[in-house]
């Protein structure tokens, strides 16, 4: 080994490299170490963004940027630090592969609809009164609630409440960036009007997932919201059995006329965390960011402990060892999106389970997060 490592650094190896990169050519004897790891090494870091930080900030925002003034939408993104590296604005990364963001509307307010090749999801973290306008539909939201836009479909916001609403976006930018597949076009008429009854989609699903026959044909949202009432019964029929060890209880929204991910390349979870649970560490190839929706406690992520209470969010990279705390009194609930359907497109998609110390990793750190 040593050996060969001398011939690559051999002035004959060099010269040649240095000659055949004037043509736009380049030696993969010397990138194969660079390009193909033993296992995969992610560039996003670890990382949790505090809600006061976030929640001052959109408050500063609302000052300055209006959906008229500005740009079209009053978001903040959350920006993982081991990727700013990237262009332009670090591809908007909060994972490789996706972009996480915290919106504020005010009442009044509208932001314009518009489409693109993106998917797109919003969970609603606090307040009530704003809707969405989906493909002709308007969605009223309240918190707690999830909803869903996949790629191609027409979407704005409107507010006609009375209080300030905010949600977590989440996208699949960085994917789609890096594929060079971005199209995105602007309504002609700033926000579409309602071509549906408000809120159809919920109503037609009001027994939960027993869908109308006509939904038997795969469609790109038949149920364009899951209301917050549903999820938690979902997760308190799941209450009445032994947790995972790993997740705890966890549900998965999902498109009733296909069974898929209700995003295409998007999965999205709501979790519930038993007051006092420990889950076991594993890691998998896809990434998640985590919003806390209730309750307090802390995850462990290669060995550094991070603390987490209502309304932080945190991304565990792929391939990192994780683990959760409930270390309050009382239940916990962890929503998340992950970039699963990718992984498992292109058959990426493993898991392991810590093999050491009864499944649970040495601390080694604690993360300081950063504060206004």
């Amino acid at each position: 080994m040593a050996e060969k490592n001398e011939f690559f650094q051999s002035q004959i190896v060099k010269d040649f490299n240095q000659e055949i990169e004037r043509f736009h050519l380049g030696p993969l004897w010397n990138a194969i170490p660079a390009l193909m790891h033993k296992q995969p090494t992610p560039q996003a870091a670890p990382y949790l963004w505090k809600w006061e930080t976030l929640y001052q900030k959109l408050m500063e925002a609302r000052e300055i940027f209006t959906p008229d003034r500005g740009g079209e939408r009053r978001a903040i993104f959350l920006q993982n630090p081991g990727l700013k590296h990237r262009e332009p604005w670090g591809w908007a990364s909060t994972t490789q592969t996706l972009y996480a963001a915290v919106q504020l509307i005010l009442p009044g307010e509208t932001a314009p609809s518009h489409r693109h090749t993106q998917s797109a999801l919003r969970f609603i973290t606090s307040g009530s009164g704003a809707y969405s306008i989906v493909d002709g539909e308007r969605i009223f939201m309240e918190e707690g609630d999830f909803l869903t836009t996949p790629g191609g479909l027409w979407h704005g916001h409107g507010h006609p409440g009375n209080e300030p609403m905010i949600w977590m976006d989440c996208l699949d930018i960085p994917t789609i960036f890096a594929l060079g597949g971005t199209f995105f076009e602007s309504y002609p008429e700033h926000i579409q009007q309602p071509e549906k009854p408000d809120n159809y989609s919920i109503n037609r699903y009001a027994g939960g997932l027993v869908r109308p026959i006509h939904d038997r044909t795969p469609q790109k949202a038949p149920l364009g919201s899951f209301k917050w009432p549903q999820t938690l019964a979902a997760l308190n029929g799941l209450s009445r059995y032994e947790p995972d060890p790993y997740d705890g209880y966890a549900v998965e929204f999902i498109n009733p006329s296909t069974g898929k991910t209700a995003c295409p390349t998007i999965a999205s979870w709501m979790q519930k965390l038993p007051a006092g649970f420990r889950s076991k560490a594993h890691r998998h190839t896809s990434s998640t960011i985590y919003h806390v929706f209730k309750g307090e406690g802390c995850t462990v992520i290669d060995g550094v402990r991070f603390d987490w209470s209502k309304g932080d969010f945190f991304v565990v990279p792929n391939w990192a060892w994780h683990e959760h705390v409930a270390s309050s009194g009382e239940d916990a609930y962890l929503f998340s999106t992950s970039d699963l359907p990718i992984m498992e497109r292109f058959d990426l998609q493993r898991e392991e389970a810590y093999p050491e110390n009864n499944g649970h990793q040495p601390v080694t750190d604690q993360f300081q997060a950063l504060l206004p």
